[in-house]
């Protein structure tokens, strides 16, 4: 084998391997991207039910103030 077919053989791996790199980084774009787009997701599910915690702490401190008002 001459060392020019030898030099196109490595090219042409290269090249392969260059295509396939490419690829899986593509592919890990898209899953970093759906990565960010569930945190994302999650982080607004956390602010509605923070929210509604709150809601729900606020009617319990109006319960507890109508008993003790009862009780007095």
């Amino acid at each position: 084998m001459s060392a020019l077919q030898k030099l196109q053989e490595k090219i042409a791996q290269w090249k392969a391997d260059h295509e396939a790199l490419k690829s899986e980084n593509a592919q890990l774009r898209a899953e970093l991207s759906n990565a960010s787009g569930s945190q994302s997701q999650q982080e607004a599910q956390i602010a509605t039910l923070k929210r509604e915690l709150e809601e729900k702490d606020v009617e319990i401190e109006k319960i507890i103030a109508q008993v003790e008002s009862l009780l007095a």
